[in-house]
């Protein structure tokens, strides 16, 4: 990453798919960096999420499946592009963060605080980086959700057209791309499965109303796989550098270095 050479706020991509270790990979950056005397920010997809009232009104208003946290659309993607482009600004910002354990954001007043301008960001996301797909690909459901609760495609329409409005925009901030590629979808149930254990152990017993249990991922990955698929499909080629992995999440190639 030429980061001396570019001479003001440097934008890291990371893309990977769930329990791939993207966040893992994102904090290490961003400890590393840190202690080399640089301001670092690190972000995640998952914290523009909306909250649970503004998903619902969409569920209503568009498709049931909305209420669903996960494909974009479900982000709130004003403030993402507002807290990206502060990053390079003299300006004080908070960094939104999400509980997944309670489907919400945090309060504002949680967020951490930084003042720019930042050196680097990082801004890691399971879809953060995928593109609108053809007509022709929506068309066909890759999966029991699509086929059976959006067989008029208005879910798979509209998520798309949010790509193409409102994230694809977004990409052009970024200086340098990064990919944890999985062997492929299947891996994802039992990296997510290890994610709901963690946060299970992690959390109190009245929050773990939120945890999903074994059908729980089953049904929730749904919502991820089309677009999963897609970066897995598309993303490599317009990365700057790809980490493959095996079923354990091994590194056992790398090309773009």
């Amino acid at each position: 990453m030429a980061m001396a050479e570019h001479g003001s706020t440097f934008y890291v991509a990371v893309n990977g798919c769930q329990g791939s270790g993207k966040s893992t990979l994102s904090a290490f950056l961003g400890e590393w960096f840190s202690a080399s005397g640089l301001k670092v920010a690190v972000l995640s997809l998952d914290d523009f999420y909306h909250d649970r009232k503004t998903r619902l009104q969409l569920a209503t208003q568009i498709s049931p499946l909305l209420a669903t946290r996960g494909v974009p659309g479900t982000h709130n993607t004003d403030l993402m592009a507002r807290t990206l482009r502060t990053m390079s600004t003299p300006e004080s910002i908070r960094l939104p963060r999400f509980n997944k354990a309670t489907d919400n954001p945090y309060a504002e007043r949680e967020w951490p605080e930084v003042t720019g301008p930042v050196d680097l960001v990082i801004m890691e996301g399971w879809c953060w980086g995928v593109t609108a797909q053809s007509p022709l690909q929506l068309r066909y459901p890759v999966n029991a959700l699509e086929a059976e609760q959006d067989a008029n495609l208005i879910w798979r329409n509209w998520v798309n057209q949010q790509i193409t409005a409102h994230y694809e925009p977004l990409y052009s901030l970024m200086n340098y791309w990064v990919m944890l590629k999985a062997p492929g979808f299947d891996n994802v149930f039992q990296w997510r499965l290890e994610q709901e254990q963690k946060l299970s152990a992690k959390i109190k017993d009245s929050d773990k109303s939120r945890v999903m249990d074994e059908s729980g991922i089953l049904q929730f990955i749904q919502f991820y796989q089309r677009l999963t698929e897609e970066c897995l499909n598309s993303l490599p080629q317009r990365c700057d550098v790809v980490f493959e992995l095996d079923d354990h999440r091994n590194i056992y190639a790398t090309s773009g270095l």
